[in-house]
């Protein structure tokens, strides 16, 4: 189930598989940004543990399970953080797992007849 209500508008419905595949890309994209530390008097770049602290492993964790119970969990947990990320990040993970507005294609591309916007006509 692979629907959206506006494009890229942070209101899309994951299903547990999508929402697994959105989560890991989420937590690559905030692994992704670096961060200045000063250890030791020097200064050096970290990578970024966001995701640690948004309790992406566990969401992860939990849309992989055998319980379909757990995987609801991870599911509604996941729900509940997507719409707290800028609408930037979001852009990155979208792409990262490869959804994308149809309306925003050249007409040529075949790749057009994906994911349409429920509820719009010229879909």
């Amino acid at each position: 189930m692979i629907e959206q209500t506006g494009p890229m508008s942070g209101t899309e419905n994951f299903s547990s598989e999508t929402a697994l595949k959105a989560a890991t890309a989420l937590q690559q994209v905030l692994a992704a940004r670096m961060h200045r530390r000063k250890v030791m008097g020097q200064q050096v770049l970290v990578p970024g543990q966001l995701g640690e602290a948004l309790q992406l492993p566990r969401i992860i964790n939990r849309l992989q399970s055998k319980q379909q119970r757990q995987r609801e969990r991870g599911l509604e947990e996941f729900m509940g953080l997507w719409p707290t990320l800028s609408p930037v990040t979001r852009d990155k993970v979208l792409d990262r797992i490869g959804w994308y507005d149809p309306k925003e294609l050249e007409w040529e591309d075949k790749r057009s007849n994906r994911r349409p916007v429920p509820g719009d006509p010229a879909a």
